[in-house]
């Protein structure tokens, strides 16, 4: 079958985009039997709303470096089985890991 870009319209926003030829190939390898109805930017935000976080901001949680001791924030929720580094300390840990 031969594809060929389509100008689409989001239901979203309204303005028009274009589903390539390889968005189209990409959707019938995957069996997807609909054109996209949202433009990628919407698609983008309706997935950051699926996931909880209408800005796309990470959640920061603030720490101690197991290193050096300085206060720092990481965006994961530390549990207490492994140490958790400032970027410094992290970089220095990755150097010596290869």
């Amino acid at each position: 079958m031969a594809f060929q870009d389509k100008v689409l319209t989001c239901k979203d926003c309204g303005t028009e985009f274009i589903f390539s030829i390889s968005e189209q190939e990409f959707y019938a390898e995957k069996g997807f039997q609909n054109d996209p109805a949202r433009c990628p930017e919407c698609r983008a935000a309706r997935k950051r709303q699926r996931n909880g976080n209408p800005r796309g901001n990470r959640e920061m949680y603030t720490v101690v470096c197991a290193e050096c001791g300085v206060e720092t924030q990481v965006p994961f929720k530390p549990n207490n089985d492994r140490p958790v580094y400032c970027r410094d300390c992290y970089q220095k840990q990755r150097q010596y890991s290869f």
